[in-house]
Order: C-alpha cells, then structure tokens, then sequence
C-alpha cells in the first residue's frame, strides 16, 4: 500500500513540474514571437546579481532613431520604477552614462517629495495624458525643472514593461517665465513712477492754477457792480465749475498716488476707497479689516489698494451688484484680500472678445500687481453667481483681530 502512494505521489510530482516546464516554454515561445515581430526592443532578465536589462539593438530600428533623435527625454519603465530603456537625451538630464541609466531605478533621480507626487499619479486608474512637473537630479549638478508625460503601454509579451515617458526639459522655459516677470516688474514700477509724477504735476501744478483762478474769479464777482445781474450770476456759475473741477483734479491725483496711503496706512486707505465707491454708486460695501501688527512693504500696500481699485471698477461698470464685501485677513502668515459682489457674474475662462477688451486687461492687471509682490490671485465667478477675488500675498506671521466695518 506505501508502495502504490509513493508511486502517485511521484506521478504527480512529475505532472505538475511537466506542466510548469510547459507553461514556461509557452512564455518562452510567446517573448520570442513578440522579438521577432519587433514588438519587444529590451528585456530583464533575472541573475544572481539581480535584474539585468539587455537591449535588442536589430528590433524596430526607425522607431528606435527617431526616439534617439528627440530633443527630449525618451524613457520605458516598470510598475516597480525600474528603467527599461532610455534615449541619449535623457541620460544627458541626468548627467549618467546610458549603460548606467538603464536598469536603474527612476527613483534614484528623484527628491523623496517628487517620489511621493509620481507614485500617487500612477496609482491613477486612468495614466493616458497624465503629466507632472517635477525636479529631476542629477548625478553631477543642479537638479533640473522637467515636465513628466505619462502613458501606459499595451500588453506586447513583456509584461514588465507597462509605462512609457516623455521628459521634457523647462529651465528655458523657466528662464524666460522668469524674464517676463522681472520685465512685468519694471513696467509695474515704471507705472507707478509715472503715476506719482503726474500726480504731483496735478496737485503742485494745476490744482494750484485753478485756485487761483477760482479766487479771481470770486473777487471779479464780488467787484461787478449790481446793475451787472447777468455778468455777476456768470462769473458765479464759473466759480462753481472752476471749484468742481479743481475738486476732480484732486479726486484724480489722489487715486494715482493717494497721499494717505503713505501717511496712515493700507486699513485707512482701503477705508476711504470703499467710501468714495459707496458715495459715487450707491452700492453698500462692508469692510472688515485687521489690525496688521505692522506696516507692510510700500510695494505690498501699493499693490493692494490698485487691485482693490481695478475690482471696485470692475464691479461698478459691468456687476449690477447690489453690495460688496472686501475683506483684509492674515491666515497663517499670508495677508489675504478678498472682494466679493453679489452681481451678475462671468465666466473667466470664456470671456468674449467684447469682455476681454474690456475687463481682461484689468483682470491681467490685477494678477500682474499680485505677481509683482510675490502673491497669487484667484477670480471665482459664475453667470449670476457673483464674482470673488481673493489676493494671498506671503507675509511674516503675527496676531491679529478682525474689527469689521460697515460703510
């Protein structure tokens, strides 16, 4: 009986490792087929010194030049990071000869952080157009700025080989984003020079000339004898025009380079600003301010007070509001405007031509005067959801109490 049960045991021993030397003869047969098809061009194969990768150099040569031919980076890797294969161009990225690039892990060129980005994008059920912008490493140098373009690659014999990249440098793109902004900040101060000067021309000049004009104009009425009704009641209605245009020069002067900025502060400014837009539409705006725990940068103060100009304009010329919030806060060491109107709302994203003649500009205005000082701004609106305009700008942490005031 022992005898018969050793016998099926061999028996079936033998089977079973029959049937795996079949099912690897299979695998072997179907990796051979897709090398001679061209449909594999690198393999991994497993050693006592751990994976290593060979190249097929006869497999899909056009295909295989024009990658080499890219200015970009070219690369296939497994579900584990490790690199199949790579183009010349991308080893240069990274500063390592080919030979040591293939093979190597993905993850050897890449900050613990970046990992962490890239591992919870291919997670992605979903990978086709994927792309991410990531720092890239490399052996010897300074890490480079590089646009990640993620695709999977279809089931071809070679199960390891399941993501392919296109690696695309961006330090001249970054170079030139940052020429333009330091280019965008010159024309910002430049503006802002040029507004002061013709603000100063306005007061010290014309503000000047017209009230002496306006007070010849009081004593010519005062000297016109009184049988001289009509020419007296002229020069007093010329007094008046001259007194309401002397008062708009002043108006105009002090919108481009408003005197109490400088003298008490950003809270007193937006305060007024507020009160003139309320005086001028009708259109209620409640103010809640904090208490900064000191002055901001000029540059900063300046920056704010024209973006809140720019929206209150914008919401008097196109919103049909009913009321307005404008909001100063500091969250966790930002300071944070927010302008926010109960109107009829657009679309930012599709602005006709019409709109973008006429409120793009100011729109770009407003995110060129928050780049300028190191912030960002967000525009939320909806066709009659009412607009939000929301201004974060990096600022040292300090304590502070929101005291709102309504105008």
């Amino acid at each position: 009986m022992k005898l018969i049960l050793k016998k099926r045991s061999r028996h079936a021993t033998l089977s079973r490792q029959v049937t795996g030397l079949r099912a690897q003869l299979a695998e072997s047969e179907d990796t051979l087929r897709a090398i001679r098809t061209g449909d594999v061009d690198t393999l991994m194969v497993a050693g006592q010194e751990g994976p290593q990768v060979f190249t097929l150099q006869g497999a899909e040569e056009p295909y295989r030049a024009l990658i080499e031919s890219m200015n970009e980076g070219a690369l296939t890797i497994t579900a584990d990071k490790t690199i199949l294969y790579a183009n010349e161009c991308f080893a240069r990225m990274v500063d390592c000869p080919l030979e040591q690039v293939m093979g190597s892990s993905l993850r050897r060129y890449l900050s613990i952080t970046d990992r962490t980005k890239l591992r919870t994008l291919l997670l992605q059920p979903r990978l086709a157009g994927y792309k991410i912008h990531l720092m890239l490493h490399a052996v010897h140098g300074a890490p480079l700025p590089v646009q990640i373009s993620i695709r999977p690659l279809a089931a071809n014999g070679f199960r390891g080989a399941s993501i392919g990249m296109v690696v695309t440098d961006l330090s001249e793109s970054r170079r030139n984003e940052e020429m333009l902004q330091a280019l965008s900040r010159r024309l910002v101060q430049a503006q802002d020079a040029e507004r002061g000067r013709v603000a100063r021309e306005l007061h010290d000049q014309i503000t000047q000339m017209l009230c002496a004009i306006l007070v010849r104009c009081q004593t010519l009425a005062d000297t016109l004898p009184a049988r001289a009704g009509p020419a007296r009641a002229e020069a007093r209605q010329l007094q008046q025009l001259l007194g309401q245009a002397a008062e708009e020069v002043e108006r105009i002067s002090r919108d481009l380079r408003p005197s109490v900025l400088e003298e008490l502060g950003l809270a007193a400014v937006l305060r007024d600003t507020c009160h003139q837009f309320t005086v001028r539409t009708g259109v209620p705006v409640i103010l809640a301010c904090v208490d900064l725990p000191a002055r901001l940068a000029a540059e900063v103060e300046l920056a704010l007070y024209r973006i809140l100009q720019e929206a209150l304009k914008n919401v008097e010329q196109h919103a049909r509001a009913r009321r307005v919030r404008v909001r100063l806060t500091q969250p966790r060491g930002l300071v944070q405007l927010e302008i926010t109107d109960d109107g009829i709302g657009f679309d930012p994203d599709h602005l006709t031509a019409r709109a973008k003649a006429n409120r793009g500009l100011g729109l770009l205005g407003m995110r060129e005067r928050a780049a300028y000082v190191g912030g960002t701004l967000i525009i939320q609106s909806g066709q009659a959801a009412g607009t939000r305009i929301k201004i974060r700008i990096p600022l040292p942490p300090g304590r502070a109490t929101i005291k709102p005031t309504i105008l």
